[in-house]
């Protein structure tokens, strides 16, 4: 089991980061922000909404970009209220993959494999007979970690696939990776029926839901606890 507080990655690995504003998103890849002063263009590795994170002067810890890209900056985290939150999803899956090596799916795998293929899908892993599908969750509402904040065929794909994994004989699970504080976790009610339908269809045929929280604590980002499935 994990405790409270242990590092799953480090972000002094990435190299220096540096502190910005948000000013606006003209698109789902690119925001602009200040950086000392000076408008650059910022790349956004999320094409979440984000509608309550990316606000007008929020400020964003960003990496620099090496020359000849068509962005300055990569934003790497938001900070809200209970301080900085993670916004790359290029990053969850090394810190989901420290964690389920140290047991944050209920047991310590033997042998893990990461982008695994089964049928049409790829899985994020393999835990020895379990396959993974990993989602980051940046909305929370009425204390509620709610995902997808916007349609995904994708997420359903996965789903279907988890239950035909475990048809198979496989133990499949879907883990969810809380980037803020909340309660519990739920399907999101209104966004996307598609995936809230097929998400329960997959619970109610032996799929697993497995949660955990994150936070940014100087340049580490630690295990929080546990994530509940909400009632």
């Amino acid at each position: 089991m994990i405790a409270p507080g242990t590092p799953l990655f480090d972000l002094d690995n990435l190299g220096k980061l540096t502190e910005g504003v948000f000013i606006t998103r003209p698109n789902r890849f690119v925001a602009l922000a200040r950086v000392k002063g000076t408008q650059v263009r910022v790349h956004v590795a999320d094409t979440g909404r984000l509608e309550e994170i990316l606000t007008p002067n929020r400020p964003l810890l960003l990496l620099k970009n090496r020359p000849g890209m068509k962005t300055n900056f990569t934003l790497i985290a938001a900070k809200m209220e209970e301080g900085w939150v993670l916004i790359n999803t290029r990053l969850h899956a090394p810190i989901a993959r420290k964690a389920i090596e140290l047991g944050v799916l209920g047991f310590t795998p033997q042998h893990l494999k990461s982008e695994v293929t089964f049928g049409q899908s790829r899985f994020d892993y393999l835990a020895d007979e379990t396959y993974i599908e990993l989602k980051g969750c940046s909305l929370v509402q009425q204390n509620r970690c709610r995902f997808p904040n916007a349609p995904t065929q994708r997420g359903v794909k996965h789903l279907k696939e988890l239950m035909e994994a475990r048809k198979k004989g496989f133990d499949a699970a879907l883990l969810i990776m809380a980037l803020r504080p909340c309660a519990c976790f739920e399907p999101h009610p209104e966004r996307d029926e598609a995936f809230r339908r097929t998400f329960f269809e997959a619970m109610e045929n032996g799929v697993d839901f497995k949660g955990f929280h994150i936070k940014i604590e100087g340049n580490d980002i630690r295990y929080d606890g546990p994530l509940a499935l909400c009632l």
